[in-house]
């Protein structure tokens, strides 16, 4: 009996340092998906469906940031988005910023696509070119109603109805 009330108390002394440990873990790691690091740059953009703090930030498919903050700006009501990047990363002043997504289901995140100028966004800088996200449901009720590429039916007459 003794024995078996030993391997109870070890048993549960092990579960809870590894507890302890993931606690830690967690606590060092808070704040670092969320754009706590590196330096801001600003972007505008009309919708930012599906983007939040902590979203990625991604330049050719890496991963090069994150979303600092996300607030509407009240005197033209667009989104205003300010990302954390990596200060190794340098992004040239031409380059644009979308929100694009993971696939039909999947999150969103903003992708930055380079341009070609020699001269680099400071932090605290604002991307020039910016471009929204596309609200699928509106995009595929439009295409449905258009008739989603159907050939014109004609007359007898070779008139169209």
């Amino acid at each position: 009996m003794a024995r078996e009330d030993t391997a109870e108390t070890l048993v549960g002394a092990i579960v809870a340092v590894v507890a302890i440990g993931f606690l830690a873990f967690a606590v060092a790691r808070a704040g670092e998906g969320e754009g706590g690091g590196g330096y801001r740059i600003v972007g505008s953009f009309d919708r930012v469906d599906g983007v939040a703090v902590g979203s990625d930030v991604r330049m050719s498919g890496v991963k090069v940031g994150a979303v600092a903050d996300v607030t509407l700006d009240p005197t033209d009501y667009r989104a205003k988005v300010t990302v954390a990047l990596d200060p190794k990363v340098k992004v040239p002043t031409d380059s644009t910023a979308k929100i694009a997504s993971d696939g039909l289901l999947g999150g969103a995140y903003v992708s930055i696509e380079p341009g070609g100028s020699a001269d680099m966004l400071p932090a605290g800088g604002q991307f020039e070119n910016t471009q929204g996200s596309v609200d699928l449901i509106t995009l595929f009720a439009s295409f449905a109603n258009q008739g989603g590429g159907a050939q014109k039916q004609t007359q007898s007459d070779g008139t169209t109805p």
